[in-house]
């Protein structure tokens, strides 16, 4: 067979890339494919971790020659006559999925580790979220669902402090809940362009004039402000979000944009970081102070900064304790609110509740945003960012209390399992065995790089990664690309290091091939 490489020259097309995208890697062939110099990573036992979920699969188990299988393609051709499927690369069997292994219509059974876009902490019907979901107060919410802003329930601090807010911030005593990471960070957006107004107006209440020329969307009632991110973030696909999003162009074409916002160059590192930290040095000052300039002559003023601890969907990219720490410095000394945006990289992945605490700030940024593995979504803030008026931060449901009895039970598992802990162990096991795979083919895999388990890898080209995700399917694990051509792992908080050597394992023999 011909290698990829070898395709990808000519120009071909090859055969197991299918209609819906990658995906139709002959699996008998990596099933028999020897691996040059084979670690033996499936022979391996970690008698230091017992198993954190009961019952789960040995190892993944592929039964179709080809995916998707052809009753996964006929489920996702019936609901393609409803709705858009062509991002879909399975159909899900949740009845045979458990812990870090999902199945699909086919009965192909998969080690998950990109955990439906980063967002499931507990693995596949958890038992834990199972018995909350029978709980009366989980169903008195769900045929109540209270409008929070008018209505809130008579349990509803309760179950804020005993979820969300008992692992706030640093700094952070208020929360705003929301409905989705976009939707959180678009209110803090709102909530810093208020809190700047404010500030403008020295406290004072809004004036005629600007009630007035608000209604007609001109100033000085809506103000020309900005808010300022980085090249390779991303915050969204809604209005605000979308123009502070700076992965892909086909999400942002086509949509009108905020013009006058500001973007900046994120640090361009190389990797391993600890081997090139004076260029890595030179590169975060460099970006500083374009930074910097951009504030100190913005012409119209910003009101806030978002930066991502990681910057996720753009590639996984990285900056040291000390380039956050100079944001924050420009920060407080241009005026300007910082909103760190944990959505992708909060609640544990890192080895670190949230992953901006491995900063050590001086002082804490203004407002951090969440969602995906909480479950529930938000951010928190200090108190005087909340809005001079009610309803001007505001809609009907205002967040979902089904989310937070979830966020509660998922962080009482964290607690009694000390998944933030297994995150950093497993993660540490996992980097340095897949630094191993890297030096043992250094054209194929490049630039290992993470926190916790929360890790990515590059591949020569865009369409060499896009292969090496599809042939990870067909060995039975479920990864996701992120950046131009980086590979990027997001598992549960119950993966373990025996998950570790399955990916590992697959890893090595696609790396084999190509």
């Amino acid at each position: 067979m011909a290698t990829l490489r070898a395709l990808l020259r000519r120009g071909l097309r090859p055969a197991y890339l299918g209609s819906r995208g990658l995906g139709h890697w002959p699996i008998r062939s990596l099933a028999t494919t020897s691996s040059r110099g084979s670690t033996g990573y499936l022979n391996r036992l970690h008698e230091d971790q017992q198993p954190l979920v009961q019952g789960e699969p040995q190892k993944p188990h592929i039964i179709t020659s080809a995916i998707p299988g052809p009753k996964t393609k006929a489920g996702l051709d019936h609901l393609d006559q409803l709705q858009d499927t062509r991002a879909a690369f399975i159909m899900t069997d949740l009845d045979k999925s458990i812990g870090n292994f999902v199945a699909d219509l086919d009965g192909n059974t998969y080690l998950d580790v990109f955990c439906q876009i980063a967002s499931l902490p507990l693995g596949y019907n958890s038992k834990a979220l199972i018995d909350a979901a029978s709980s009366p107060e989980m169903i008195q919410m769900l045929v109540n669902r209270p409008a929070l802003g008018v209505q809130p329930h008579s349990t509803w601090a309760r179950a804020l402090e005993q979820s969300v807010m008992s692992m706030a911030p640093k700094g952070m005593t208020q929360v705003f809940t929301a409905m989705c990471g976009t939707c959180s960070n678009e209110t803090a957006y709102k909530a810093a362009f208020m809190y700047h107004q404010r500030q403008k107006r020295g406290g004072a209440p809004i004036s005629t004039e600007e009630l007035s020329t608000c209604m007609k969307n001109v100033g000085p009632g809506s103000p020309d402000l900005a808010i300022m991110s980085f090249h390779g973030g991303f915050h969204g696909r809604l209005f605000g979000s979308l123009s502070t999003t700076y992965t892909k162009p086909l999400h942002k074409a086509d949509i009108p944009a905020f013009s006058k916002w500001v973007s900046s160059p994120f640090p361009d590192l190389r990797y391993p970081l600890e081997k090139h930290q004076t260029e890595n040095d030179k590169e975060e000052a460099r970006c500083l102070a374009l930074a910097e300039d951009k504030m100190k002559h913005a012409k119209t003023p910003i009101a806030a900064l978002i930066v991502e601890p990681i910057q996720s969907e753009g590639g996984d990219n990285h900056a040291s304790p000390r380039f956050f720490q100079g944001l924050r410095d420009l920060t407080k000394k241009y005026g300007i609110l910082m909103i760190v945006d944990e959505v992708q990289t909060g609640v544990g992945p890192t080895g670190h509740f949230w992953a901006h605490e491995a900063w050590n700030l001086t002082t804490p940024p203004d407002i951090v945003t969440f969602s995906k593995k909480f479950q529930a979504a938000g951010w928190f803030h200090r108190p005087e960012i909340r809005p001079d008026a009610p309803y001007r931060n505001f809609n009907t449901w205002l967040g979902d209390p089904v989310r937070i009895i979830q966020a509660k039970t998922i962080l009482d598992e964290i607690k009694k399992k000390d998944l933030v802990r297994n995150a950093a162990v497993t993660g540490a096991y996992l980097k340095k065995e897949l630094h191993s795979i890297e030096s043992k083919y250094p054209g194929v895999i490049s630039a290992v790089r993470g926190q916790g388990t929360f890790m990515a890898f590059d591949l020569p080209s865009p369409q060499e990664r896009d292969v090496f995700v599809s042939r990870l399917k067909s060995a039975g694990v479920i990864a996701g690309g992120c950046g131009p051509q980086s590979i990027r792992l997001r598992p549960m908080l119950v993966f373990q290091k025996r998950h570790a050597d399955i990916f590992l394992d697959a890893v090595e023999r696609v790396a084999s091939q190509h």
